[in-house]
């Protein structure tokens, strides 16, 4: 006895907390209303008009029971007539045209609210895609923010409407209940009171399960994350041929189901105990109605009222705590929306940590400029290994530049950073001159094109693959040139539609070979004018023939052009004016290919293991 007392008070102390923390939330309550209304102002009023409607008519086909009720006991006393069954037809008319119209404004309400439903999502869409592009890379490198953006896409996405149409709910039973209770006080004050009792067990149901609930979501967005990652394991072409032949199929599969299996299991007992609860919740209500409705009862017995006396108050009253019943559902909703909506408003009002300089000057590089890292130290968000330190490089303008060395060792970080994806924990890197935190990130970015070392798989046709890097420019002959430059325009030729041809699976589309993409990424590449040219890995991808093809062309393409290039290709790397050899975020080595191979050193070593005897023999040539 002592412990489930103890067991209740801690409830109650909790729903206490719990409701600080929903006033506390408030505030983003008249935001949520705020944006539906951005996105929906004027299908939002004619809800509005709508649900004030609905709530009336209730009320009229209470009375008019009433009426035709007494109708009919008078009839029933003076024999028909005429006279005496006109009226009870009209009223049933009446009745029948109420409940018609209640349908019909039930049809409409769902047609304004399919409409503003759309709007809203579209609106929350858009403004979650923008946030998204706007935050920078290091949001990407933390769970939180993928736990983040899961409970902003997949748990609030539709709050903002959903608390609205709960309000508008909530207003319409209020009008409803308002009504019925002017219907019952005059029978006696006490039976309101006894309505509003009725509902209190049904009320502490709605508080406990709605807390319950919001914090078992929060406690499995990671869990229900990974269902979504074991789906797309199973179900996407990118991972298909891998998972076939090391047979991992039935894992992922199975680690689905056991994570959908404790999922469900929690969901469902969670669901359970609240269907208990309500039970007996209800079971008091019913004991509440059963006892009025009893001593209406009597006192029609006693003449004190009329039979349409108490076909009024059972209808008034039923339909008054039917109402109340509804009323904290919704009330629950608004708690469990105002909740989830945090999760929302929380994700639209990260910043990025890579900002816009206050006073952006405009860039006055000249059309190669030269690249200069100064004693840059850098580790990753939410790592404590460092992956840059006191590290020094110059990228001289109008000059190829290499980047060379093992896996780790640094060299697709200075990309990022010269791109400004990131910004070092302390030292400097210029352009020609001046600190890149001065300049906006648009004319930054626009001066840089690159190949990523992953580039992206556009599903769309050839043209568009190429042209996204120029979206200003969709010039055919100029995309074609690209094309040609890279090499690509032969694997696009062979294409049935040639550069209209859709590429990949999504809508339909040809595939391409791992080389053939990243040609058609290089073209992209290509396509942007741009007085610096970032290369990472661009013939990783390529067969022998198609490298030395792309080579022979590759000093003329980036001619008057500052360019840098990430390659564990040595055959690549030797085509480059100044080579940088790295290890552990240091550079090593430094030169021509031709200087450092008469070194023998780190590069030497490196060019005999990967070329063979054949390269000794050159080497001796050299």
């Amino acid at each position: 006895m002592i412990s489930r007392c103890t067991e209740i008070f801690a409830m109650h102390r909790e729903i206490l907390e719990k409701l600080h923390d929903i006033r506390n939330q408030l505030p983003y309550l008249p935001q949520a209303l705020r944006m539906v209304l951005d996105a929906a102002g004027k299908w939002t009023a004619a809800w509005a008009v709508l649900l004030v409607l609905q709530g009336v008519l209730p009320v009229a086909s209470v009375y008019l029971t009433r009426a035709v009720v007494n109708s009919l006991v008078f009839a029933q006393k003076t024999g028909p007539s005429w006279a005496v069954i006109k009226p009870v037809i009209l009223l049933v008319l009446g009745i029948a045209l109420v409940q018609l119209l209640s349908t019909a404004l039930g049809s409409l309400g769902s047609w304004v609210r399919t409409a503003q439903s759309e709007l809203v999502q579209d609106h929350i869409s858009d403004l979650i895609h923008k946030k998204s592009i706007e935050l920078d890379l290091g949001f990407y490198e933390t769970q939180d923010y993928y736990d983040q953006l899961h409970r902003a896409r997949v748990d609030a996405m539709n709050m903002p409407l959903a608390l609205m149409e709960n309000m508008g709910v909530l207003m319409q039973n209020v009008i409803t209940l308002v009504a019925m209770v002017a219907v019952l006080v005059h029978y006696g004050l006490w039976i309101p009171m006894v309505l509003v009792i009725s509902t209190l067990p049904a009320l502490f149901v709605v508080l406990r399960y709605t807390i319950e609930f919001n914090q078992w979501r929060l406690k499995n967005t990671m869990a229900v994350r990974r269902t979504y990652y074991y789906d797309w394991m199973v179900t996407e072409r990118a991972n298909a041929a891998e998972i076939r032949l090391f047979n991992l199929g039935d894992y992922f599969r199975h680690a689905f189901q056991e994570m959908r299996k404790r999922l469900r299991h929690e969901r469902l007992d969670l669901v359970r105990r609240q269907g208990i609860a309500q039970m007996m919740a209800g079971g008091f209500g019913l004991l509440s109605i059963g006892a009025a409705t009893a001593w209406m009862m009597w006192h029609a017995i006693l003449g004190l009222i009329t039979l349409g006396d108490v076909a009024l108050f059972y209808q008034a009253f039923s339909q008054g705590q039917g109402m109340m019943r509804s009323l904290l559902n919704n009330a629950g909703n608004m708690v469990r929306n105002i909740l989830f909506l945090e999760n929302l408003f929380e994700f639209l009002t990260l910043e990025p940590k890579v900002t816009e300089p206050d006073r952006p000057v405009r860039p006055a590089w000249h059309k190669s400029p030269a690249i200069q890292l100064q004693d840059v130290t850098f580790r990753y968000p939410g790592s404590k290994r460092v992956t840059l330190e006191d590290f020094s490089l110059d990228i001289a303008a109008g000059k190829i530049t290499a980047l060379v060395g093992e896996n780790g060792s640094g060299k697709s970080t200075i990309i990022k950073l010269i791109c400004r994806f990131y910004d070092p924990e302390k030292g400097l890197i210029l352009i020609d001159g001046t600190d890149i935190r001065t300049i906006s990130l648009e004319s930054l970015r626009k001066s840089i094109t690159i190949l990523f070392q992953e580039p992206v798989h556009y599903q769309a046709t050839a043209a568009e693959n190429i042209g996204v890097s120029a979206l200003s420019n969709h010039d055919r002959t100029a995309i074609e040139a690209a094309a040609r430059a890279a090499g690509a325009d032969v694997p696009i030729q062979r294409l049935p539609d040639g550069y209209e041809t859709m590429l990949g699976k999504w809508f339909g589309g040809s595939e391409l070979s791992g080389g053939e993409w990243q040609r058609v990424a290089l073209a992209r590449a290509f396509l942007r004018r741009s007085p610096m040219v970032i290369l990472d890995e661009p013939t990783s991808a390529m067969d022998t023939w198609a490298e030395m093809d792309w080579l022979s062309r590759f000093r003329e393409l980036v001619s008057n052009r500052t360019a840098l290039v990430v390659t564990h290709r040595f055959t690549t790397a030797r085509y480059a004016d100044v080579i940088h050899v790295m290890s552990d975020g240091r550079i090593v080595e430094s030169g021509s290919h031709d200087s450092l191979l008469s070194e023998n050193g780190c590069y030497a070593s490196a060019w005999l293991k990967q070329m063979g005897q054949g390269a000794n023999y050159e080497r001796k040539g050299a």
